[in-house]
């Protein structure tokens, strides 16, 4: 006698209702514990990035040794502005790279290039924003600063908007570099020793030219700057002389990563007014003490710094459904 099961559609319903719920659970925690960048995020998945990456930025910075501060200013702006994500590497009219202070960036074809060969070795797997965070670190290196680990894993973003830069401004007192910092999570420790990247690179005289020669329309020169040093300057960058003529930030050793930068600023010779403000300011001078080894505690410049890009690196990074993998730099998939 064959068996009778009963239907009963009560039974089906609730049944399906908790394999939704189910599913659902599974789906929040999946996206609800995101993984973080890391050391060796890529294993064996691209296991010879940072060899891809440091030989190609080898080859163009003894092309061009100018690429060195300028991808690491690139990638201080990059994380600035809607964090870490390559945003900053996006082209196209109102990105952010059309915005005044990134008009006179370089060396996007230094990050391009590694992508480009990173497509070849490993397909749709390094971020563009992995590759300018690691290429700042190897560029800091050929100049003769600290090499630190990079967390890898960030992914790239999609929005890059011209109305969204918001960054350190050359006028900015050390209260407003502090709050620009805070809104990072970075310290006022951070801020010292990452302005302290100037100790390599240049800057174009229209950006401070009136601090030389009419500071807050006064017709005199900042009080601050040391009088020997303003017509070494005002012979550099005349009044009326071209707003892009570049002159080095740290005066007689630009190309070299060293603490000549803050022993400058000692001697009141600091190019830009947001980087004396850093001696003058009684909070901020001890630090810069501490750095030039004439306060104890001591800090060593290198170390310090090492620490300060490994935390910028991790500022508001993309990761799960936030970002995607570029197949090139310059624009979203």
């Amino acid at each position: 006698m064959a068996s009778v099961t009963n239907f009963n559609p009560h039974c089906v319903f609730l049944l399906l209702l908790f394999l939704l719920a189910a599913t659902a659970s599974a789906t929040t925690r999946t996206y609800t514990f995101l993984p973080r960048p890391r050391v060796g995020y890529y294993g064996s998945a691209c296991w010879n990035v940072e060899s891809i990456v440091r030989s190609v930025v080898q080859s163009n910075y003894f092309t061009n040794p100018a690429n060195a501060p300028g991808i690491l200013r690139m990638h201080f702006h990059d994380c600035f502005v809607r964090g870490c994500d390559g945003s900053i590497l996006l082209d196209g009219p109102n990105s952010e790279r059309t915005a005044i202070p990134n008009q006179s960036l370089r060396g996007f074809n230094v990050i391009e290039e590694a992508k480009t060969q990173l497509e070849i070795a490993c397909p749709r797997t390094v971020s563009c924003a992995d590759i300018l965070a690691l290429a700042a670190r190897d560029f800091v290196v050929l100049t003769g600063g600290p090499w630190w680990s990079v967390p890898l894993g960030r992914l790239d973003g999609r929005v890059s908007l011209a109305s969204n830069v918001d960054l350190p401004e050359p006028t900015d007192s050390v209260t407003v570099q502090k709050q620009r910092f805070a809104a990072k999570n970075l310290s006022t420790l951070d801020l010292v020793v990452l302005a302290a990247g100037h100790t390599i690179g240049t800057v174009g005289c229209g950006v401070f030219r009136n601090r030389f020669f009419n500071y807050n329309n006064t017709g005199s020169p900042d009080p601050t700057i040391n009088p020997s040093f303003v017509p070494q300057i005002q012979s550099q960058c005349p009044l009326n002389g071209n707003a892009a003529t570049r002159v080095a930030l740290d005066m007689g050793s630009e190309g070299q990563f060293d603490t000549s930068y803050l022993n400058n600023l000692r001697f009141g010779r600091g190019v830009l007014e947001s980087d004396q403000v850093l001696w003058n300011d009684p909070e901020t001078r001890p630090i810069v003490e501490r750095l030039l080894g004439l306060r104890f505690p001591f800090l060593l410049f290198g170390p310090e710094f090492a620490r300060s890009m490994y935390k910028m690196s991790l500022t508001e990074v993309k990761t799960g459904l936030d970002g995607e993998i570029r197949r090139v730099c310059s624009a979203i998939n």
